[in-house]
């Protein structure tokens, strides 16, 4: 499943370099620096495009969501995508990175960009709890391309004094130094679980071979008894 997954990503006619400043190929739509209302016509138009990266295949996303929603509502709580007026998130996005630095992807934390989503969207609730990154790896490169996470959470002043207050992209090395690192080393096939208040990034990948390819989404507590999803 992992290996055709990446095939259809590498065929498919949706796939769009970045233009947000944060260097990689994607197929989907990312609220990242995006008004609710753009965010949501970009998650309808990248539908389909999304839908063919399973094509008759079982979408390992869509499962997680289905089983976390039955669990949830057992508990009385509602899991659902995030929505409005403008339209519904979609499940997930596929991401390829492609810094050629120190990382494929600079360090920085999710919290951030959930924060300053607009009064417009439900988002900036969940911001109060944990923003939760899910991440599946259909396929992984021989070397690097690893999780990077630092033991620190920034505060709304500490992205101030780095000037990354709405986008919590990216911190700087002098930032980081001596705060205390673990590198997650991955597999194709491994799913990771990550409280994006954490600082992280992703290692430099070796060149010339497979590159790191990832389906991504978030979720979070936007109430007691709502969980939102999206990407």
């Amino acid at each position: 499943m992992a290996e055709q997954i990446s095939a259809n990503f590498n065929r498919n006619p949706g796939l769009n370099e970045r233009k947000d400043g944060v260097p990689g190929h994607y197929i989907g739509a990312s609220h990242y620096r995006n008004a609710p209302g753009t965010y949501f016509s970009d998650a309808k138009n990248a539908r389909p495009f999304v839908d063919a990266l399973f094509g008759d295949l079982v979408d390992p996303v869509r499962g997680l969501f289905d089983a976390l929603k039955r669990e949830l509502h057992n508990q009385g709580i509602e899991l659902r995508l995030l929505h409005s007026e403008h339209g519904q998130a979609n499940v997930c996005r596929a991401i390829c990175w492609s810094g050629a630095g120190v990382y494929a992807l600079d360090p920085h934390d999710d919290v951030a960009q959930v924060l300053c989503a607009g009064t417009e969207s439900e988002l900036p609730r969940v911001a109060n709890n944990t923003v939760v990154a899910l991440n599946l790896y259909p396929r992984m490169p021989e070397q690097g391309g690893n999780l990077r996470i630092w033991s620190h959470k920034p505060t709304v002043a500490d992205r101030k004094s780095q000037q990354v207050e709405t986008t919590g992209y990216p911190y700087s090395a002098a930032y980081l130094e001596g705060v205390p690192c673990h590198d997650v080393q991955l597999k194709a096939g491994d799913v990771a679980l990550i409280d994006g208040g954490f600082i992280h990034g992703v290692t430099r990948e070796s060149r010339g071979g497979k590159r790191r390819l990832l389906l991504n989404s978030f979720l979070g507590f936007a109430r007691p008894d709502l969980v939102l999803w999206w990407t």
